[in-house]
């Protein structure tokens, strides 16, 4: 059986009054604080998650069956999904983040670099801008694919058959046979 104050919150979701957010945060907060706690181990994320997960529900209120679950069991899924999304994310950025110390990029030596990709700027310039602007991206600001198709509002497969014909327009100059 729903008590009253789980009926009002859910009454006032549907009608986007901003007291549901107030009654969620007064009567649910400090459990699903403990769920991301619990998940995170990280007392910063889990106020973050908690209050990504209350705009979450905020946003999608229709999402919520009372014939499939009791409001409590939707917000703890929907807490501990987001924890589990912040741990993801977390980890992507971190295996994305640079380790210097594991990188050989301060110990090339002066036999080490090729002088005959010295000039690969100048070579770039000769192509069209098109494989220019994609080649740029990806190899000198560092972007990923992906990256590079949001920042230059570029479908993925145009992105990726521009590198390789750039690519290969490249390979016609530094090895023409």
């Amino acid at each position: 059986m729903r008590t009253s104050i789980e009926k009002e919150i859910i009454d006032l979701l549907a009608q986007s009054d901003k007291r549901a957010i107030t009654l969620l945060y007064e009567n649910y907060a400090d459990a699903l604080l403990g769920v991301a706690m619990k998940v995170l181990k990280d007392e910063d994320l889990a106020q973050d998650v908690l209050q990504e997960s209350l705009i979450k529900v905020w946003r999608k209120p229709q999402s919520y069956n009372p014939k499939k679950a009791k409001l409590f069991t939707w917000l703890y899924r929907i807490t501990y999904n987001t924890a589990i999304d912040k741990i993801r994310s977390k980890a992507n950025k971190q295996s994305k983040e640079i380790q210097i110390e594991v990188s050989n990029v301060y110990k090339l030596t002066s036999k080490s670099i090729n002088q005959d990709v010295m000039d690969l700027k100048t070579h770039l310039k000769t192509l069209d801008k098109k494989y220019q602007i994609v080649l740029e991206a990806l190899f000198f600001e560092g972007m990923t694919q992906q990256e590079a198709s949001d920042e230059l509002d570029i479908p993925l497969g145009t992105i990726k058959s521009r590198l390789k014909i750039g690519l290969r327009e490249l390979r016609k100059i530094y090895d023409p046979e």
